[in-house]
């Protein structure tokens, strides 16, 4: 099948596409369960008003709580996945929307825990947990509440705001439907062709790395074109977003959005300004690398179509089954406990929704819950960007898979801040191996043109849009107003800094890059991360390789911990320290080697 082709979800042989069986063998068991929690949420009020009654009591409601949550996430994950492989199914659309739904249902029938919880005291808590053996794995959780109580409101007030998440859902999700169900794209045109080539979800990236020039940039502004058609609406949910961001941080009485999407997770906001600032010190290097491209590729100007252009005609093939057998050989130093189960669940577990098809979600991403394996969603498209996308995916997948059989429910979810550290770990250890054995200059120039398109992703586009989400939720936070015109001058503004002339800005299609995310930017301060996480997964990935022998060891025992200690105290105690600037300042130095390398070699 043509790369360039996308074909409908039903042409999409079954053992290329995820075990949805797995979760639930069919719709009317989900349904069953769906159920199941409905009518048990009533039971939870026989714990209200009686958490402080005794130990035991707090233990009971602890384990019933867990085993609520863990059977819901399941019910979760099976609708998103019927959902996220093809946006166009109504059916399966209104099982996630039911699911989200009955989420946000549970969420405020329990919200009396927290407050009731900090109404007994914590030092009763303390003497509890130590005459209580049940309730002995709460204590980091205790912790936790003990720091935040001061944003912990009454149980009435944490109902309705566990209530109003499902609602305030909407926008993101108006925003998703547009981006992948809606929006239609002119075809690209190939140079001296009269011939259509399709522009879809599922083979922009294949499009935008394409060796005709015209092709990408067909591609590239018929793909901005379709978001700008629907600027006012898109620039509608973002708006509507970010009022939602400030009124959550407001209602629990933080200072700002900002101080709301960190605090909790004892994250200074000091280290979301030393990435920006880190970032802006580095800009340089990325001019670099836009003149050398420039040169390469032999154009007076350079574009932002002009990113991803091979730099080589010898651009290999990577199919997934040979992918898979590089990334285990890559991710062998976590030894064969670590490899053997990724490979089963590549190659007979089905965790991947390999190919594209029409109405997939655009990205990829890694999803699941305790119960379930953890699953893969990807448009594989047989180069080394998709493998290396395979790789990174995995580096989630393999966290949740540890977290999740060595945590109980309160901290099998780790912190945002760490997620993309394991996913950009595999990534660096992948790509080292491959630099190192396959000494072939076509494929060496690959992989470092891979390494380019992460670096660009993590240490350029990301800290765009943190810098941009940064200043959108300032705006509000002041009472100003978000358009779509200044939302795309703001956009514009940002990246013309980070090209600092060196690509040429079309002020329009540029500026509507932040619609092109219609999941990112609604996640409240995520964005940031990628580039934090980037920087401790190079660290550790280097400390593995040429560290001390019990690195790797502890490399998985920070896999394994999953939420149960704060996100910096866990990344120290697998060897780095994301509290200060000098990972992601190493980074860079780490990114211009990479520039170093690609210049010696074109």
């Amino acid at each position: 099948m043509d790369q360039l082709t996308v074909r409908s979800r039903s042409e999409i042989p079954v053992e290329h596409t995820w075990d949805t069986a797995s979760v639930f063998p069919t719709v009317e068991a989900w349904e069953a369960a769906f159920e199941r929690i409905g009518d048990f949420l009533p039971e939870l009020k026989r714990f209200s008003a009686h958490l402080g009654d005794s130990p035991a009591v707090l233990s009971d409601w602890f384990e019933a709580a867990q085993t609520l949550f863990r059977t819901l996430r399941q019910v979760v994950v099976y609708a998103q996945m019927g959902h996220t492989a093809d946006t166009t199914d109504q059916d399966a659309a209104a099982r996630v929307d039911r699911a989200r739904g009955l989420m946000a249902n549970a969420i405020s029938a329990a919200a009396f825990g927290d407050p009731e919880i900090v109404a007994i005291g914590f030092e009763k808590l303390r003497r509890w947990l130590r005459d209580e053996p049940r309730l002995e794995i709460y204590a980091h959780y205790l912790d936790r509440l003990e720091r935040r109580q001061a944003h912990v409101r009454s149980a009435e007030v944490e109902a309705l705001l566990g209530a109003v998440l499902d609602p305030f859902r909407t926008a993101s999700a108006t925003h998703g439907v547009l981006a992948d169900a809606d929006l239609t794209f002119r075809p690209a045109q190939a140079t001296g062709s009269s011939e259509s080539i399709e522009v879809d979800q599922g083979n922009l990236s294949t499009l935008l790395s394409h060796a005709d020039r015209n092709v990408r940039r067909s591609a590239w502004e018929n793909y901005a074109d379709a978001h700008l058609a629907h600027k006012f609406s898109m620039a509608n949910c973002i708006a509507a977003g970010v009022k939602q961001n400030v009124f959550l941080a407001r209602a629990r009485r933080y200072e700002s959005a900002l101080e709301s999407a960190l605090t909790p997770h004892e994250i200074p906001v000091a280290v979301f300004h030393n990435l920006l600032a880190t970032y802006r010190r580095n800009l340089p290097a990325w001019h670099r690398y836009w003149r050398l491209r420039r040169r390469a590729l032999g154009y007076e100007r350079l574009h932002p179509y002009d990113r991803n252009a091979p730099l080589t005609s010898g651009q290999p093939r990577v199919p997934f089954a040979e992918a898979v057998e590089w990334i285990c050989d890559g991710m062998a130093p976590l030894g064969t406990g670590y490899v053997g189960v990724m490979r089963r669940g590549l190659l007979e577990e089905r965790w991947v929704d390999i190919y594209p098809n029409k109405g997939k979600r655009a990205g990829a991403f890694s999803t699941g819950g305790q119960g379930t394996h953890p699953f893969i969603l990807m448009s594989y498209a047989d180069d080394v960007f998709s493998m290396s996308t395979l790789a990174h995916e995995l580096g989630h997948s393999m966290h949740s898979y540890y977290a999740w059989r060595t945590q109980p429910v309160v901290y099998a979810n780790y912190s945002t801040f760490v997620a993309e550290v394991a996913s950009n770990f595999n990534q660096a250890m992948v790509r080292a191996h491959l630099l190192a054995t396959r000494p072939d200059r076509d494929l060496q120039i690959a992989i470092i043109e891979e390494a380019m398109g992460n670096f660009y992703r993590y240490l350029f586009l990301m800290p765009i849009l943190a810098a941009f989400e940064l200043e959108i939720h300032r705006r509000v936070e002041r009472g100003e107003g978000l358009t779509a015109k200044s939302l795309m001058s703001l956009m514009s503004e940002l990246f013309t800094e980070g090209y600092g002339g060196e690509v040429e800005v079309d002020p329009d299609r540029v500026g509507i890059t932040w619609a092109e995310f219609p999941t990112h930017l609604y996640l409240n301060f995520y964005v940031f991360q990628y580039s934090t996480g980037i920087a401790g997964a190079h660290a550790l990935a280097d400390r593995v390789l040429h560290g001390p022998a019990r690195a790797a060891a502890e490399y998985l025992e920070f896999l394994k911990g999953g939420g149960s200690k704060y996100p910096l105290d866990i990344l120290r105690g697998a060897g780095v320290d994301l509290s200060t600037p000098e990972p992601t300042e190493k980074m860079f130095e780490i990114f211009s080697s990479m520039v170093t390398k690609l210049e010696g070699l074109l």
